[in-house]
């Protein structure tokens, strides 16, 4: 500072500002910052609204919000529409907080520089004098917040004013709101106008406005609808930083739908907008590392977890997925069920019946069983028939619930008319007369459904009543065509019934080689009975084939899974362990 600066600040405070205004113009913020205190000291409000701005941009003195705030209180309460405006809208985004203390906001109750929730209350107040003095900025900020404020501070047709006030005096902002504001209105008519209001808040620079010029422009809404144009807008915003006008130039460049396909330069901005924030960016990362051609699931799992963490329900049954796999994780049933528990806590119904399947299986925490038996009633009663079949599972096992097979038969009938599995369960109910009257003949009935949705169990069920003729009459050839269907489809005990059949005869001609080639098809999965008679057969050479240490092989497994007359068998030919 020069002495004639000195002296001048003495008596001419205005001058001085002005000499600082010229500093500050040229480049010389240190050089300014000093002059433009003394005439904020001196009680002069553009000075005082200018220091302001200094503190909150580090220009010639250091950062300080604290600092900023408090002299943007003094300029406000001094009539200066820019200061309200400004604190209006650092009060709207939690970066300064005020408290009262019984006289209004208090200068010195502003916290240390650190993010904090939004005052609306104080915020309004400061851009309604704002607004009213004229200043565009405080109209748009006062528009958001009877827009988008607390439910009590809204009034969407004032907010409309304000922002067409704002945008007419070419605010930026305000032509984003008045934008939208139209757009709400939902009047074919204004499609034209909102693209022009948009338009002129992404030519001021509004990375916002870039973004939805290049929706508008990418579906044609208000404006010819121009591939290349849209891809060019998305790129601009991206570049400023905006995480969904990244999400969607990533998206673009991966699928090749409004450019050329680049899947490398597409999947460095989605990552560029998980980094930044946007969570579905970071859950079709974790989608496209786990789902390609060789997953990459340790990779998968960061980008799941950093989606899961902000709130994204799909991204957590994901990886509760690979928790309960141990694909990319470390395997952990505890860690998968409290993932699962977060998306169903948050309305997902495939994470819902996923965790209805691991408490059903004996996992999961005391009070899930509850939790997901109300899920499934609140969801059933509605008329979904997902739900009924799980809340008909809960009855039957007592998940959540008191166990009680009449209501497992009343939901489970419900969700027969739609769910194949609830079918071949409501015909087993039939069936055996659990929870309703036996009814051989409605049993045949659902297990017919069920089988011609594919369910292998059925198929199996049914093959056995058309045989035995219950529920009907015997049917031997469609019971045959329906076990070799589902043995085909890798059914145990399709195979093992197929064996039975050629070995004693029903329907079929003896063909004990044929039974012995179908007892060695189910007992090499695990079909306990078939071990027993594959066993037997080896031992006896029922088939021609006579190999004495296989059949010790096969009646010992049978044996492990208690079938006594494998033990027997073993016994009485002296081959037993001792």
């Amino acid at each position: 500072m020069t002495i004639l600066d000195r002296l001048t600040g003495l008596a001419f405070p205005a001058a001085v500002l002005r000499r600082a205004i010229q500093l500050a113009d040229s480049g010389k913020a240190a050089e300014a910052f000093p002059l433009m205190a003394k005439a904020a000291r001196a009680g002069i409000v553009d000075a005082e609204y200018r220091v302001a701005r200094c503190y909150l941009e580090g220009a010639g003195v250091p950062p300080s919000r604290m600092e900023g705030a408090r002299w943007l209180l003094r300029a406000a309460n001094h009539g200066s529409a820019d200061a309200q405006a400004l604190l209006a809208a650092l009060y709207v985004t939690g970066l300064v907080t005020a408290e009262a203390d019984g006289k209004g906001p208090s200068e010195h109750l502003f916290k240390p520089d650190s993010p904090g929730k939004p005052d609306f209350t104080a915020a309004f107040d400061f851009a309604t004098k704002a607004a009213e003095a004229g200043s565009a900025t405080g109209q748009a900020i006062l528009g958001y917040m009877l827009t988008s404020g607390p439910a009590s501070m809204r009034d969407v047709d004032a907010a409309h004013r304000w922002y067409e006030k704002s945008a007419a005096a070419g605010c930026a902002e305000g032509c984003l709101g008045f934008a939208l504001s139209l757009a709400r209105r939902g009047k074919r008519e204004n499609r034209v106008r909102i693209a022009e209001e948009v338009r002129r808040a992404a030519d001021a620079g509004l990375p916002t406005a870039t973004y939805l010029l290049a929706v508008l422009t990418e579906h044609g809404l208000g404006v010819a609808s121009d591939m290349a144009a849209a891809a060019q807008l998305y790129r601009a915003a991206a570049e400023k930083g905006l995480p969904s006008a990244q999400f969607r130039l990533g998206l673009a460049l991966i699928d090749g739908a409004l450019v050329g396909q680049d899947v490398a330069a597409g999947e460095a901005w989605m990552r560029r907008a998980a980094l930044a924030g946007n969570i579905e960016a970071a859950y079709m990362l974790g989608d496209r590392y786990a789902k390609t051609q060789r997953p990459d699931f340790a990779e998968a799992a960061n980008w799941y977890r950093r989606a899961a963490e902000a709130g994204h329900q799909a991204a957590a049954r994901a990886l509760a997925s690979l928790y309960l796999t141990g694909n990319g994780v470390a395997e952990d049933v505890e860690e998968g069920a409290r993932w699962l528990r977060s998306s169903a806590n948050g309305g997902n119904q495939q994470a819902q019946t996923d965790l209805a399947n691991l408490i059903l299986g004996g996992a999961g925490e005391p009070d899930d069983g509850a939790s997901v038996a109300g899920w499934f009633e609140a969801a059933a009663s509605s008329g979904d028939l997902i739900a009924a079949f799980n809340l008909g599972l809960c009855f039957a096992k007592g998940v959540g619930v008191r166990q009680d097979e009449g209501q497992a038969a009343h939901w489970l009938r419900r969700a027969a008319e739609g769910v194949a599995e609830a079918q071949y369960m409501y015909a087993r109910l039939l069936q055996d007369g659990r929870g309703v009257a036996a009814d051989p003949t409605q049993a045949r009935v659902w297990f017919a459904r069920a089988a011609d949705a594919g369910v292998l169990d059925a198929r199996v069920a049914l093959a056995e009543m058309l045989l035995n003729g219950r529920g009907g009459m015997p049917e031997p050839e469609a019971a045959m065509q329906l076990f070799e269907q589902a043995a085909a489809d890798g059914h145990a005990g399709a195979m093992f019934a197929i064996g039975a059949l050629y070995g004693a005869g029903h329907g079929l001609p003896v063909d004990q080689a044929a039974a012995q080639k179908w007892y060695a098809a189910a007992a090499g999965r695990g079909h306990s009975q078939a071990q027993f008679m594959l066993g037997r057969y080896l031992l006896k050479g029922l088939a021609g084939e006579c190999d004495p240490a296989a059949a010790r092989l096969w009646l010992e497994r049978a044996a492990a899974h208690g079938i006594s007359e494998a033990a027997d068998e073993l016994g009485a030919a002296g081959t037993a362990a001792p």
